[in-house]
C-alpha cells in the first residue's frame, strides 16, 4: 500500500472568480506608457527552528506590529519538510524535496553538495531576480554544509547573489566564520563586534544605505532560535520564569505512533524537564535580538523612503518540539509543532490587519518573489505557487490549494551508539537517556488536507508500512491515530493522492 515504495455551467460569482484567476495567470499588468510595472523591493527575514504552535512568536512584539498588523498574518503556513537543509533548499528552489533531492543536513544527503551547486543553485529564486536587474544581498545561515572545503569552501558564492555574507556551517552566535563575497572572515566572542544576529542587522543597514536607488532582494537568515541558544547579554535574564507549555501532547506517550516516537520515555525525568524548560526560555531570549533586527531594518527602510515600496516577509525554516510526545528537543517529525511556521507579510497593496487561512507552503515563497518582480513562474521548474494574488485579494479562496505534501528522509548512524548499545544501528540524535530523535526508517510522506476535511495522512517507508492518520478538527494535538478505525475507502483515497503528490513536478504539484 505504501506510496513510498512506488515511486456544468458556471454561476455568475463562479464565472467572475474564474475570469479573475485567468487574467492573473496572464501575468502582471503593465503600467500604461512605461512598458513595465514598477519593480518593488523584497526583504525576507528567515529564522532558524522558530515554531508557531508552541508560542514561538510571543517574543516578537515589534515584528507582529510592524509586519503582521501592517499586513497579513497566515495562520496556516507550513514547511514541506521539517529539517534545516532540505527545508531551506525548498525555499530557495520552490520545490518539494523529491525534486531538489536534498535529503538531510549532510553532504552525502546532498546538502550544499557539488550536485546541489551544479543542478539546483542555477534555478534558485535569486538567479531569476538578479537577471531582472535586482541587487541581491544574502546574510546569515545558508545551508548546513555551506563552506565545507570539499565543495568549494568559502570561495564558493552561490549563484544569484551580488552581495554574499554566508555563514560557514550551522547556526552559531559567536566564534564562527563567514564568507564575505568569497573571502574568509573569522569572528570571536565579543558582543559588540561578533554577535551574529546584530552583525547581520548592521551589515544589512550598510547595504541599504548604499543601494537605496536600485530594486533589491535582501535575505537575512538569523541563527535564532537554533541551539546553542546564546542570548545577547542584555537579554539573558528575560523570561526568567517561563517554562515550556504543559498543554497538548507534552510529556504524553505516543502509544499508537511510529516506533521512533513510541520509544520515548514517559513520564520524562525531572532533569529532562528542567533541561527542556531552559531550552525553551533561551530560545525566546535569542529571538529578542531578531525582533530588534526587524525594527532596525524597517526603520532604515522608512528613513530612506523605501518602506512603502518594499515587500517584507517574515518566516522560519520549520517548527520545533520541546517535550511533545516525550521527545526532548528537535524537529524532523510529521506533527503540527514541527511543520507549522510563522508567516507575516507586508508591502504595497496589502491591506493591514489581515489574517489569512489559506495553506501557504515554504515552496511558495520563491514563486511569490518572482511574481512581485514580474517573472512568469510557469516558465520555471518550481512546484510552489505565488500567493501574491491572495495578498492583494485578487483571487477567490476556492481556487487555492486545499492539500499538500510533507515528506522527510530519516537519518541514522551505521553503527551502534556506544552510550546506548541496546538501540542497535540506524538511529541518530540520541539523548543521554537513550531517547533518539531520528532513524533511517523515520522516512515518511504525508498528505495534509485542510478542506473539505481537516486531516493528516502519513505513510512510513519501513518494514511495518506504518500509517498514521489524524482528524485535525477533533484531535488538533494528534493524540489519537485513527488509521485502524477510519473508513478504508478514505485510506485508499488518501494513498492515491499521496502517490500523485510524490510523482508531481512543477505545474502538476499545483493541480
Amino acid at each position: 500500500m505504501s506510496a513510498l515504495s512506488m515511486g456544468g455551467s458556471l454561476s455568475g460569482g463562479t464565472l467572475l472568480c474564474f475570469l479573475t484567476v485567468c487574467l492573473l495567470a496572464m501575468g502582471p499588468v503593465v503600467e500604461a506608457g512605461r512598458g513595465r510595472r514598477e519593480r518593488h523591493n523584497i526583504l525576507l527575514i528567515l529564522t532558524d527552528d522558530q515554531d508557531l504552535v508552541l508560542g514561538g512568536m510571543t517574543p516578537m512584539k515589534k515584528t507582529q506590529v510592524l509586519i503582521g498588523q501592517s499586513g497579513a498574518s497566515f495562520a496556516n503556513a507550513f514547511a514541506v519538510t521539517p529539517l534545516c537543509c532540505p527545508s531551506r533548499s525548498s525555499i530557495l528552489t520552490g520545490c518539494y524535496p523529491h525534486n531538489h533531492l536534498v535529503r538531510n543536513n549532510s553532504l552525502d544527503g546532498n546538502c550544499s553538495s557539488q550536485d546541489w551547486q551544479k543542478f539546483q543553485e542555477p534555478f534558485t529564486f535569486p538567479v531569476y531576480l538578479q537577471k531582472q536587474g535586482y541587487q541581491t544581498f544574502y546574510a546569515g545561515k545558508y545551508l548546513n554544509q555551506y563552506g565545507d572545503p570539499k565543495v568549494g569552501g568559502v570561495q564558493h558564492i552561490p549563484m544569484g547573489w551580488n552581495y554574499w555574507l554566508g555563514l560557514v556551517g550551522n547556526s552559531k552566535y559567536y566564534n564562527y566564520t563567514l564568507s564575505a563575497n568569497g573571502r574568509e572572515e573569522k569572528h570571536g566572542e565579543h558582543y559588540e563586534e561578533d554577535y551574529l544576529t546584530d552583525l547581520l542587522t548592521n551589515r544589512s543597514l550598510e547595504f541599504l544605505q548604499k543601494n537605496s536607488h536600485l530594486p533589491f532582494l535582501m535575505v537575512l537568515a538569523t541563527p535564532a532560535s537554533h541551539s546553542p541558544w546564546t542570548a545577547a547579554p542584555h537579554y539573558k535574564s528575560a523570561y526568567s520564569t517561563i517554562k515550556a507549555p504543559r498543554t497538548g501532547s507534552f510529556n504524553v506517550h505516543g502509544k499508537d505512533k511510529h516506533w521512533l516516537v513510541r520509544q520515548a520515555k514517559t513520564p520524562m525525568s525531572n532533569t529532562s524537564i528542567e533541561f527542556l524548560d531552559n531550552a525553551y526560555r533561551e530560545r525566546w531570549q535569542t529571538l529578542l535580538s531578531v525582533d530588534d533586527m526587524v525594527a532596525a531594518v524597517l526603520g532604515q527602510l522608512k528613513s530612506l523612503g523605501l518602506l512603502s515600496s518594499t515587500y517584507v516577509f517574515y518566516t522560519s525554516d520549520h517548527g520545533y518540539h520541546v517535550g511533545q510526545f516525550s521527545l526532548p528537543i528537535d524537529k524532523r517529525q510529521l506533527y503540527e509543532f514541527d511543520i507549522r511556521v510563522p508567516l507575516l507579510v507586508r508591502g504595497p497593496g496589502i491591506k493591514p490587519n489581515q489574517t489569512r487561512l489559506e495553506p501557504i507552503l515554504n515552496i511558495d515563497l520563491g514563486p511569490t518573489f518572482l511574481d512581485i518582480a514580474g517573472i512568469n513562474v510557469s516558465q520555471t521548474h518550481m512546484d510552489g505557487q505565488s500567493f501574491l494574488p491572495l495578498l492583494m485579494n485578487k483571487t477567490c479562496n476556492s481556487s487555492w490549494r486545499s492539500d499538500f505534501l510533507v515528506e522527510y528522509t530519516g537519518e541514522g548512524s551505521g553503527g551502534r551508539d556506544p552510550t546506548c548499545p541496546s538501540l542497535g544501528p540506524g538511529v541518530s540524535h540520541c539523548f543521554p537517556d537513550c531517547v533518539c530523535e531520528d532513524a533511517f526508517n523515520n522516512t515518511y510522506a504525508c498528505v495534509r488536507t485542510l478542506s473539505p476535511i481537516n486531516l493528516q495522512y502519513c505513510e512510513f517507508a519501513d518494514t511495518e508500512a506504518f500509517v498514521e492518520v489524524y482528524n485535525m478538527t477533533s484531535d488538533p494535538h494528534q493524540l489519537l491515530n485513527i488509521a485502524k478505525t477510519v473508513d478504508p475507502s478514505l485510506l485508499e483515497q488518501m494513498n492515491q493522492r499521496l502517490i500523485k503528490f510524490q510523482a508531481c513536478s512543477g505545474a502538476s504539484c499545483r493541480s
